[in-house]
C-alpha cells in the first residue's frame, strides 16, 4: 500500500503543477462541472422535518415524553448547517496539508484526492466522475462521503470521529517537521557558537565560527593545524576542532530537540520518511505506536544528519585564526621543517 501511495501521491503532484492540461485540446473544449451541491443535498428535505418536529412540540402532540426527542431534534437541525460548514472546513484544514512543499507522499493518497477535489483542480470534477454526500445522522454527527476513479470505495469521515482526533492535536495527513529549519535554530542553542554570531531572527550569520575552546591545541598552547594541499605545490593550515567535546556539549539541546519532534509520533514518521529514512519508509498504518527500536533509529539518525549536515560544515577548512598562521606556504618546505621539528622534539 506504501508503494502505491508514494506513487499516486506523486503523480497526482506532477499533474496538479503541470501545464499540461492546458494544452489538452479536450479537456478545454468541454464544460467542468465543479457544482457538488454539498449543502443543498444534505438539507433539501429537512424543511419539512424540521416543520412537523416544530408543530408536534407547539401542539403537545409529541411521541417522546415531555417532548424531549422532538426538542433534540430541532436543536440538531438548527445547529446542522454550521456544523457542516464547520466539519467542511476542518476537512479541508487536514488535507491541504498535501500540498506542503516537504508533503510525505507515503501518507494515504485518498486525502490528496479529496483536497484536489475540495480545491477543484482539474481533473477532479463532477464531469471526471467525481461526487461529494454529507448525511445528517441520527447522533447529530455528520458523515461525508468522497467517491470517483481514484478511490477503490467510497470514502467516507464522521464529523465527530475527525473532531476527536484534531481536539487531541492528531490529524488524518501528517505534516512533515521542517527539519531544515529546525536544525538552523538548533545551531544557535547548543553553546558552541558565541553569542555575537547569532543574528536578530535566531539565525547564524554568514561568518560564523565555533568558539576557540572547541579547537585543538598543542601541549604548549599553539594551535595543532592540519596541512592541507591547494595545488601547485601550496598548502595552507587549516584549525583541527575536539569533535568528541562539540558533542557532549551540544548533546542535550539535541536531545530536547529530538523529544520535540518525536512528541507527535505521525510528525516522526513525516520527518524520518521525508529526511532520514534513505528509501526505507515507516508506514503509518504499520508502525504506529513507534516501538523503542524505531524511536533510538530515529534519534541516533537525527544526531547524525545535524552533526553531518549542518553542525560539522563549520570545523571543515576553517582558517587559522592568528593571520601569519593563515598564509599559503611551499608545502614540501612545510613537510621538511615539520620533519625536523618532530626530530628535535624526540631528541632523535
Amino acid at each position: 500500500m506504501s508503494n502505491k501511495n508514494v506513487i499516486t501521491n506523486l503523480t497526482i503532484k506532477q499533474m496538479v503543477e503541470s501545464s499540461a492540461m492546458g494544452f489538452n485540446k479536450e479537456y478545454i473544449a468541454r464544460s467542468s462541472d465543479v457544482n457538488f451541491d454539498i449543502l443543498g443535498k444534505a438539507f433539501r428535505d429537512t424543511g419539512k422535518v424540521y416543520a412537523k418536529l416544530k408543530i408536534a412540540v407547539e401542539t403537545n402532540n409529541c411521541l417522546s415524553d415531555n417532548c424531549e426527542y422532538e426538542l433534540n431534534k430541532i436543536k440538531q437541525l438548527e445547529q446542522a448547517p454550521q456544523a457542516a460548514l464547520d466539519f467542511l472546513a476542518m476537512i479541508l484544514s487536514n488535507v491541504e496539508i498535501t500540498e506542503d512543499a516537504n508533503f510525505d507522499p507515503n501518507n494515504n493518497y485518498e486525502y490528496t484526492v479529496v483536497n484536489c477535489i475540495l480545491q477543484r483542480r482539474p481533473g477532479f470534477s463532477k464531469t471526471d466522475g467525481y461526487d461529494i454526500a454529507l448525511h445528517l445522522l441520527e447522533d447529530g454527527s455528520q458523515d461525508i462521503v468522497f467517491t470517483g476513479p481514484a478511490f477503490e470505495k467510497p470514502l467516507v469521515i464522521n464529523s465527530s470521529a475527525l473532531s476527536s482526533l484534531n481536539e487531541s492535536d492528531t490529524t488524518i495527513v501528517a505534516s512533515t517537521p521542517e527539519l531544515s529549519k529546525d536544525m538552523q535554530k538548533l545551531l544557535t542553542e547548543i553553546n558552541v557558537f558565541p553569542t555575537s554570531d547569532i543574528g536578530e531572527n535566531d539565525q547564524l550569520k554568514p561568518n560564523a565560527k565555533i568558539k576557540e575552546e572547541f579547537v585543538l591545541k598543542n601541549a604548549d598552547g599553539s594551535f595543532d593545524y592540519e596541512i592541507i594541499e591547494i595545488g601547485n605545490g601550496k598548502g595552507r593550515n587549516v584549525l583541527k576542532y575536539d569533535i568528541d567535546k562539540i558533542q557532549r556539549v551540544s548533546k542535550p539541546f539535541v536531545d530536547a530537540e529530538i523529544a520535540a519532534v518525536m512528541s507527535s509520533e505521525e510528525e516522526t514518521i513525516a520527518a524520518w520518511n521525508v529526511y532520514l529514512s534513505e528509501g526505507k519508509y515507516w508506514s503509518y498504518t504499520e508502525d504506529l505506536p513507534l516501538d523503542q527500536n524505531k524511536q533510538d533509529e530515529f534519534s541516533k539518525k537525527y544526531k547524525d544528519y545535524f552533526m553531518n549536515n549542518y553542525l560539522l560544515q563549520f570545523t571543515k577548512n576553517q582558517l587559522p585564526i592568528i593571520p601569519e598562521d593563515a598564509q599559503v606556504f611551499d608545502l614540501q618546505e612545510a613537510k621538511m621543517a615539520k620533519a625536523q621539528a618532530f626530530i628535535e622534539a624526540n631528541n632523535l
